[in-house]
């Protein structure tokens, strides 16, 4: 399995709020998102995203950007041009012209689609530890097949369509993350950059794709076919952490995604990352996360 798939594995939208503004300059819009992460495109004309503590990003057509909450951001033709409406008054539906569909008229200059994935565990913590707090992913290959459909969907009213947006949403932050990972300038998690090290990276592979397994360095090592001390030196040195600590984080990385899921228990979730015994479970989870998995669960239910 490859650092991005497995970073990307358990997006999925739930109920998405999907929704499109219309707008001619000088046109500025201000959300308050709450909510994990917010993925905001320009399906037509160039506009700027203002996220809160980050200086103005150019976006132009077909560009996404990503702001993860909770945090205040703006959409606007100009920086300099004070918001006109902010979506979290009452009275934001005044500007409501249809399925999805905001603006101050039809046939506006610029189209702006906003996706906000409401739900928690809807994008695991993990990919969410590994992105910047609001960043812009340039349109680098032409046309999106993907926006234009999500630009053509998102004001139809018709059987099914939360599912439907909620798929498209998907598909287009895959899109947008994959391009991200893949820049230069791009500043991933160090086990992320670690995984094409010809030593460390068989060894964290392993561990990601069975993190139930009662792994020992002396294992690890010989996936890597070296010594168990030549591992555990260049591991800490590339990672951050031991072989076996980093085993136990990523351990409870795995199981506050899976406890987040309604037909989990706490015993399921324990069995899942290499515990048969729920007590010594609960007491990493809690030296790790800071909560009881329980609590956690009950949280991200709530969520």
């Amino acid at each position: 399995m490859d650092a991005l798939t497995d970073l990307l594995r358990g997006v999925r939208a739930h109920g998405a709020l999907v929704c499109r503004s219309l707008a001619s300059p000088p046109w500025s819009l201000r959300f308050t998102a709450t909510a994990p992460l917010t993925v905001a495109t320009a399906a037509r004309g160039d506009g700027w995203l203002i996220a809160e503590g980050h200086p103005p990003m150019r976006l132009r057509a077909g560009d996404i950007g990503l702001v993860r909450g909770p945090r205040w951001f703006i959409l606007a033709d100009d920086p300099a041009t004070p918001p006109q409406v902010d979506t979290s008054e009452p009275d934001c539906d005044r500007w409501l012209l249809g399925p999805r569909t905001y603006g101050f008229r039809e046939g506006g200059d610029a189209v702006v689609i906003t996706g906000t994935y409401e739900v928690e565990g809807s994008v695991s913590d993990r990919l969410l530890n590994a992105l910047p707090q609001a960043f812009v992913v340039p349109c680098a290959d032409g046309p999106c097949p993907t926006l234009d459909l999500l630009s053509a969907e998102v004001a139809k009213d018709r059987p099914g369509q939360d599912i439907v947006l909620d798929r498209l949403l998907d598909l287009l932050l895959v899109f947008a993350l994959r391009e991200w990972f893949d820049r230069p300038g791009a500043n991933p998690p160090a086990w992320y950059r670690a995984l094409g090290d010809p030593v460390v990276g068989p060894a964290l592979r392993a561990i990601h794709d069975e993190p139930e397994r009662a792994w020992t360095v002396g294992e690890l090592a010989t996936r890597a076919r070296v010594s168990r001390a030549a591992l555990a030196k260049r591991f800490t040195g590339l990672v951050g952490v031991p072989p076996l600590t980093y085993l136990t984080e990523w351990r409870m990385a795995v199981a506050a995604d899976l406890l987040a899921k309604p037909d989990a228990t706490v015993g399921s979730v324990a069995r899942a990352v290499g515990y048969t015994d729920g007590f010594a479970f609960s007491t990493a989870f809690k030296r790790v996360r800071g909560v009881r998995p329980s609590d956690h669960r009950v949280v991200a239910l709530r969520a």
